[in-house]
């Protein structure tokens, strides 16, 4: 504590009263003076002493604590001071200030606060890029302004909440940031890098379509001469190359090759000697959504359960329908003329032979080979199945007969061989161990593997499962519905003729409409069916893994971030067959996930960080901050750390080598004592007196 003293005046009249009086006593001594009365000088102090009575002059006294002067460290720890050598150099520089500050108190009090901020805990799930303004403010907000020293900012200068400038002059920004702001900058000279920039992305894509992408890609900074390579990569899975142009915006295009996520990734290639590559990438998400699905039923003969087929695929608008039933063998004559028959020949070798291809799935539903669709014809659905096609096989009582389907070039893919017999009786169809596991039948609604609550069928065709996954069956375990995988391709097995019992209610029914869609769906490959499947989706930072299998349970998710940190993180079951593991994202990018056997990616954040939009290193964001204040801008590999030292009144805040902490002087009040000069009575007799000796010198 110390003591100031003071003098202070307490008026004991109105301020105006005073300045009349003192103008009034002014021109009584100027005309005094004219007439030459001896007393005009007695008579001046004799209204001095009166105006001194009035101002009421009191000495104070006070008792002070001296506060300390605050002076601010801003570390920028964004993820663009992540790249080019910055970290070492801003912790370098960060220790160098703290160990000088801690020697400048001695003098007066300096208290140093250090506060960093970060983009990147919250950049999975914003973009807001370094909110180096707001940090600094936030830091000093609890600090008078008469205490402020100043502030020392160790950053690369890409602050992105820099306020309008071109609307403060220099007084204002001054009123906001009170004392020196220094820059210390952890750029270099001559730095550069290329930029890819996403200008468009398409949301969502129709498959077996081209989406359009839009980019350009730049460079920043003297960078050298330099072909601007890009690859598309769609699930990590490389599709095209392309060398571009730079500067100049440029369109390509991407076929969508299944529903559902995929996960789009352009990367341009790396420039030799540029600080970062972490912006050569641009990534995003595109939903695949098939527009027409066609599909080709072949009933083998009128049946109940071939309206129920028709009305499954007939009540989706986005189904394409071709159906043909077989009425009579074409050995079967018939008598009717010509012009009165009113059905049309069927295209059969324009459809099995020419366009078998454009179909997404063929459903055979309880076939009979009747000559009717040629060995030529069913073989080449056998090689479409094997290039990628879908089959499903509805059976009937005949499918174990000489006659059967399985007596065909398609047996090769089938999944299960006929024994000859068939259940005639009513059960209950069942999940297996395995359909409990598997998408396509694990969730049916009423679902249950000892006691579903669905109505009976009448028929079950035995069959002996060779290859596939047997997913429902009777009630003494007989096979009733398999699927498999063939090639490229898929086929379904389904052993019974009498599943429209379901459609019609009988005993309660069952979910028919939504286990042959997802059956088909399985069929045509849509991945939130598939049984042996991870997959990563990001909700903001948290992203969750999901893996899906038929087999022994897996252990970790191994992760690899975009900056090419790795980590793991543990499975935790989440039902039959699945499997759930997540972790909260510190980066923006695409994070590789994989459980040892199958890989996913996980697109986190925007396509195109803010952070790395341009990284170089700059100080035109904040000089003119450190201009109005009178701070420093230094680039530290050129200068290194500079000295730190302590400036009083207006003196110049840095130096070549140094940087200057302004001492405030800051100070509270804890007694003050005010005491009278002399009190108003002596000031009346002194006037009076003053006043009775000019009136005899004018007596005389």
């Amino acid at each position: 504590m110390n003591s100031a003293t003071g003098i202070v005046f307490a008026p004991v009249v109105p301020l105006w009263a005073i300045i009349a009086f003192a103008v009034l006593i002014l021109l009584v001594f100027a005309f005094s003076l004219l007439r030459g009365a001896r007393g005009a000088w007695l008579r001046l102090f004799a209204g001095l002493a009166l105006l001194a009575a009035l101002c009421d002059p009191k000495l104070t006294q006070e008792d002070r604590d001296p506060l300390s002067d605050v002076a601010l460290l801003l570390i920028d720890e964004s993820a663009s001071q992540t790249i080019d050598g910055r970290p070492d150099l801003t912790a370098r520089a960060a220790e160098a200030i703290r160990a000088a500050a801690g020697g400048l108190d001695r003098r007066a009090p300096l208290e140093l606060r250090v506060a960093t901020v970060d983009s990147r805990s919250g950049k999975a799930t914003d973009d807001t890029g370094t909110p180096l303004f707001d940090a600094m403010e936030t830091a000093l907000a609890d600090v008078g302004q008469d205490r402020i020293a100043g502030a020392v900012l160790i950053t690369d200068g890409r602050a992105h909440d820099a306020p309008d400038f071109g609307t403060l002059d220099a007084d204002a920004i001054r009123d906001r940031f009170t004392g020196p702001v220094h820059i210390l900058s952890t750029g270099r000279e001559g730095a550069y890098d290329r930029r890819l920039i996403l200008e468009s992305a398409p949301g969502f894509g129709i498959v077996s379509e081209e989406v359009q992408i839009r980019l350009q890609v730049t460079d920043n900074g003297p960078a050298p001469a330099a072909p601007a390579r890009i690859t598309l990569s769609i699930d990590g899975r490389p599709v095209r190359r392309d060398t571009v142009s730079l500067n100049e915006p440029t369109t390509i295009s991407a076929r969508l090759d299944k529903g559902g996520a995929s996960v789009f990734e352009i990367e341009v290639e790396e420039l030799a000697g540029e600080i970062t590559t972490r912006n050569n990438r641009a990534l995003f998400t595109v939903q695949g959504a098939r527009d027409r699905l066609r599909v080709l039923l072949v009933s083998g003969q009128p049946h109940a359960g071939e309206r129920a087929w028709r009305n499954l695929l007939k009540a989706d608008p986005s189904v394409d329908l071709v159906h043909f039933t077989i009425l009579r063998p074409p050995s079967k004559m018939s008598g009717t003329p010509i012009r009165e028959l009113s059905l049309i020949p069927f295209p059969t070798r324009e459809l099995f032979m020419q366009k078998i291809d454009d179909f997404d799935l063929v459903i055979f539903d309880k076939y009979v080979r009747r000559g009717v669709l040629a060995p030529a014809y069913l073989a080449n659905v056998t090689e479409y199945v094997r290039r990628g096609g879908a089959v499903l096989i509805a059976a009937g009582p005949d499918f174990g007969g000489p006659s059967s389907l399985y007596r065909s070039p398609l047996a090769s893919v089938m999944p299960a061989t006929p024994t000859g017999g068939s259940v005639n009786t009513l059960f209950t169809p069942l999940l297996t161990e395995t359909g409990e596991k598997h998408p396509v039948t694990a969730t049916l609604p009423q679902a249950d593997s000892t006691d579903p609550t669905w109505g009976r069928w009448m028929r079950l065709i035995e069959i002996e499962p060779r290859s596939g996954d047997v997913l429902m069956s009777g009630e003494t375990g007989q096979p009733l519905l398999v699927l498999d995988r063939v090639g490229e391709g898929r086929v379904a097995m389904l052993a019974t003729d009498t599943a429209w019992l379901w459609s019609r209610g009988y005993e309660g029914g069952g979910p028919l409409a939504e286990m042959l869609r997802r059956v088909a769906h399985w069929l045509m490959k849509e991945p939130q069916l598939e049984e042996d499947a991870l997959t990563a989706a990001a909700s903001g930072a948290n992203v969750e893994i999901i893996r899906r299998s038929l087999g022994d349970a897996p252990e970790t998710a191994d992760i690899v971030a975009p900056s090419g940190e790795r980590f793991s993180v543990p499975f935790s079951p989440s039902g039959p067959g699945r499997w759930r593991a997540q972790f909260e994202a510190e980066e923006q990018g695409l994070y590789s996930i994989t459980d040892g056997v199958l890989e996913t990616p996980a697109a986190v954040g925007p396509a195109s960080p803010k952070e790395f939009e341009n990284p170089l290193a700059t100080f035109d964001l904040l000089r003119p901050v450190a201009e109005a204040t009178g701070g420093a801008m230094m680039m530290l590999r050129d200068t290194g750390t500079p000295v730190l030292r302590r400036v009083s009144g207006s003196r110049r805040a840095y130096g070549p080598d140094w940087i200057g902490l302004r001492e405030r002087g800051a100070y509270v009040v804890r007694d003050s004592r005010l005491t009278p000069l002399a009190p108003g009575w002596l000031a009346l007799l002194i006037a009076a007196a003053l006043l009775i000796g000019a009136w005899r010198m004018e007596g005389r």
